[in-house]
């Protein structure tokens, strides 16, 4: 939660390729305080059901810039049990990259302002992305 000190972070991710939440994907969030200055790993978490990291740590006191990592590669490696591969129309298994996925890693970095929270949902599928500063 923000205070007039600080600001706060949370995410989720929608799996736009069936429309679902994307659930067990692993998100790092790193602060540093100026453009200059060096990152420092706050902690991570991993989406829950609903494709929400609910329990993101709380942004150090003089936050001015907030990275999140997203690890999908692991959410779209197949599973015995799991049939989302088949379900995605127009995103085979195997692509010109080689994998079931063209991004393996997402980060996200932008600013912040001490007393806002900022919600940043990230709009995913195997070959793209997009992200966005939601309420």
């Amino acid at each position: 939660m923000s205070t007039e000190t600080t600001a706060s972070v949370s995410t989720h991710i929608l799996d736009t390729s069936v429309g679902r939440p994307a659930r067990g994907v692993a998100v790092r969030l790193s602060a540093r305080s100026g453009r200059e200055g060096h990152w420092q790993a706050l902690g991570g978490s991993a989406t829950d059901e609903d494709g929400r990291c609910r329990d993101l740590p709380a942004l150090p006191e003089g936050t001015t810039h907030v990275r999140l990592d997203f690890a999908v590669e692991p959410y779209f490696e197949p599973h015995p049990t799991d049939r989302r591969a088949e379900a995605q129309q127009d995103a085979p298994a195997h692509r010109d990259s080689g994998t079931g996925v063209f991004f393996p890693e997402v980060a996200i970095t932008f600013a912040v302002v001490a007393g806002e929270h900022y919600h940043v949902p990230l709009l995913l599928n195997p070959f793209g992305y997009s992200v966005y500063r939601g309420s």
